[in-house]
């Protein structure tokens, strides 16, 4: 039998092979992943209430005997098997009542002493508890067994499991295991920041010996994977200053040509983002820059100056972005754009695009331009990735909406140069002290302000019931020459969840509510020549109203565009929303975003409010970071943040910020990792970050 703490969690006494995929389910795998899991909240049953003392709406703790149990099936739900127990202590008496689980009947024989723990209800003129947590009481225990007379944890377990029986589980690996778990915090670090061992905080933050311990164990653990994170961001940053880059030619005459041809002014924040580029294009090691800006911000803009700042010293850049239509639509403009820019030896620049629908003949001339270095700006997709794709001197990459792609996608595309400057974009974006311990191994410049001249969309919310007031200011705005997205969740409708789906509806509202406008179909499922049809359409004014799935969400600009309607908005996640929202309001016009949707839940109602509240993205991105938590937020693929298990760096920025400088100073040190007291660290860093074990560890 293995006894280490890597284990697979089947080794653990009572569990096997079967048991085991239930816990897989949910993400406990070893031993080390059972014993952290951590409880989702406590409850205090240090003091027992007496059953005379018991408040019809509170949640107590009582000791009492069994006095008599029936087990009856229901008449009026057929099979439903009900257990009705009365329990009695020396002040009076009350009724326990389960539902559909017949083998608890042995554990009720009259005259056992029990634990129970649950809400107290009036139900018939009499208080009872439905399916109260229960435990049984040896007739030699006084003050209660595993969950009595304690601070109970209670932890989020799939259908198979119950609470009793994986707190025993939990104990026994306690027992059992804790000795294993090793130290990867240095003593000294331990010391100026007063923190329990792990030992210590494992098991009070299991089962607590007080409250005041239960928060210093949270403490711990939560700094422990704050720390490993941010050393591992630390590495990545010290590795790529190692590396030398190009330095570019900043003040050539083919970015200054550009800048001033310009129909419009450069806002003072793109002016001062592109002065931080500069400084970074002009050093010799290459540039790690994350750009934030919210939709509409004039992002694209500061990107497309940075290619020509690498194009005028005659290096190539690479624009990649996470659809076929943003790409064409970023290939289109650009070229529009740069029609009139000529290189310093009068060239004009030669932009191509690189997606996966262009025919193979076309591809292998792209391919053949790139290598020759006859293509100096190439906008694509994942279509970049592709080995056969080889520049002669790539000098910058642009990522925009990092968010959609992986880790290891990211970094495909910088390795086709030799360490080619990356600029990083996000539409997402968070404040800035947080953004600064996430993306700690980036450099971080930040768009706030719109262009001159955008107004601020006005965001409505309506029921389903009001449904006829939310069409009639579509109408309003398309009588007033603008145009309208109508946005659904799904192609298809589902009469499972009752759902409207985007291709019926596209028929309901072309025949009956708005027969008197030119409508228009796009979603996912059509192919990129049909879609970009119906966005040119759109585009040129011969469509009024555009109906679309999510495809939305990324990247079309329509200027003419004053109105969206988003259907079952319950249904999108706040930054999803955002990001929808901001396809309009994009030219000169007062836009209105409209919300339609039955409030399913209190998460759903919380990100509607917001929507109408706030129009600021990074406020936004706090309010969706608050009410999914960090590791929904950032997504699995993009950061360490999304294993997060204990730690939550909305409500703990400084124990953040504490273990960021902690870990800069610890790596500093010891950047190979080489010294003994830093081995374990480098295990736990392996363990969670296989995909950058040569960033991070190789000299």
């Amino acid at each position: 039998m293995k006894t280490d703490i890597l284990a697979p969690v089947q080794y653990l006494k009572g569990i096997g092979p079967k048991k085991a995929r239930l816990f897989n389910k949910i993400g406990i795998k070893t031993i080390e992943d059972l014993l952290c899991h951590f409880p989702r909240r406590y409850e205090d049953r240090t003091n027992f209430t007496a059953i005379s003392k018991l408040k019809e709406g509170e949640t107590q703790t009582i000791k009492a005997q069994v006095l008599a149990r029936n087990v009856r099936e229901s008449f009026h739900r057929r099979g439903l098997c009900i257990i009705e127990v009365a329990v009695a202590d020396e002040s009076g008496k009350i009724f326990c009542v389960w539902f559909n689980q017949p083998f608890l009947k042995e554990y009720f024989k009259v005259g056992t002493s029990l634990i129970l723990y649950g809400k107290v209800e009036r139900y018939n003129d009499r208080l009872q508890m439905n399916s109260p947590e229960f435990e049984v009481l040896d007739s030699e225990e006084e003050t209660g067994g595993l969950d009595a007379g304690r601070i109970v944890p209670v932890y989020s377990l799939p259908d198979g499991l119950t609470q009793r029986a994986f707190r025993k589980l939990i104990k026994y690996a306690l027992d059992n295991y804790l000795p294993k778990v090793g130290e990867c915090l240095d003593y000294d670090i331990r010391l100026r920041n007063n923190l329990l061992n792990p030992a210590q905080s494992l098991l009070n933050i299991h089962y607590p010996e007080s409250i005041d311990l239960q928060r210093r164990a949270y403490e711990r653990l939560s700094f422990e994977e704050f720390f490993i994170f941010q050393a591992a961001l630390a590495l990545r940053k010290l590795r790529r200053k190692e590396k030398k880059g190009i330095r570019h030619n900043i003040e050539g005459k083919l970015e200054a040509d550009f800048v001033s041809s310009l129909p419009f002014k450069l806002t003072q924040d793109q002016e001062e983002v592109l002065l931080e580029i500069k400084s970074d294009m002009a050093a010799p090691r290459a540039m790690q820059r994350l750009l934030q800006g919210d939709v509409g911000s004039g992002k694209t803009e500061v990107a497309l100056i940075s290619c020509l700042i690498c194009i005028q010293g005659g290096y190539q850049s690479a624009i990649m972005v996470p659809t076929e239509v943003l790409a064409r639509q970023h290939y289109e403009r650009i070229k529009s754009q740069c029609l009139k820019a000529t290189k310093p030896q009068g060239d004009a620049i030669n932009i191509a695009l690189l997606v996966s629908s262009i025919e193979d003949k076309e591809k292998k001339n792209i391919y053949r331009q790139i290598a020759e270095g006859a293509v100096d700006l190439v906008v694509g997709t994942h279509a970049l990735l592709e080995e056969r794709v080889e520049f002669k001197n790539l000098g910058l990459v642009v990522i925009d909406e990092q968010h959609k792609f992986g880790v290891s996608q990211r970094a495909l595309l910088p390795k086709k140069g030799l360490n080619p400057d990356v600029l990083i974009m996000t539409a997402t974006p968070i404040p800035r002290t947080l953004a600064i311990t996430i993306y700690g191994d980036l450099d971080i410049s930040v768009i706030h302000s719109l262009p001159l001249g955008r107004k601020p969309i006005t965001t409505l919310h309506f029921k389903y019931q009001e449904k006829q007031k939310a069409y009639s200011i579509v109408k309003e705005e398309l009588l007033k020459g603008g145009q309208a997205y109508i946005v659904y969740p799904v192609i298809e409708e589902s009469f499972a969840l009752d759902i409207l789906g985007a291709k019926k509806m596209f028929e309901e509202l072309k025949r009956h509510e708005f027969k008197d406008f030119r409508l228009g179909l796009i979603h996912g499922k059509l192919k990129t020549p049909e879609q970009e049809a119906a966005m040119l359409k759109f585009k040129n004014k011969e469509l009024d109203i555009l109906i679309s799935t999510t495809v939305l969400e990324v990247g079309i600009d329509v200027a003419n565009a004053s109105c969206m309607a988003i259907e079952h908005a319950e249904r999108f996640g706040l930054s999803q929303l955002h990001q929808l929202r901001g396809r309009v309001g994009r030219g000169e016009r007062q836009s209105v975003c409209i919300l339609l949707s039955e409030l399913e839940s209190e998460e759903a109602n919380n990100r509607i409010n917001a929507m109408v509240k706030y129009s600021d993205g990074f406020r936004i991105a706090e309010e969706d970071l608050r009410i999914r938590g960090p590791g929904e937020f950032f997504g699995q693929r993009q950061h360490g943040l999304s294993g997060l298990r204990i730690a939550n760096p909305l409500s703990q920025l400084r124990l953040l910020k504490r273990a960021r400088e902690e870990a800069i100073r610890f790596v500093s040190k010891d950047p190979q990792l080489g010294l003994r007291q830093s081995m374990l660290l480098k295990e736990k860093l392996l363990q969670r970050f296989p995909e950058y074990e040569k960033l991070m560890l190789v000299g």
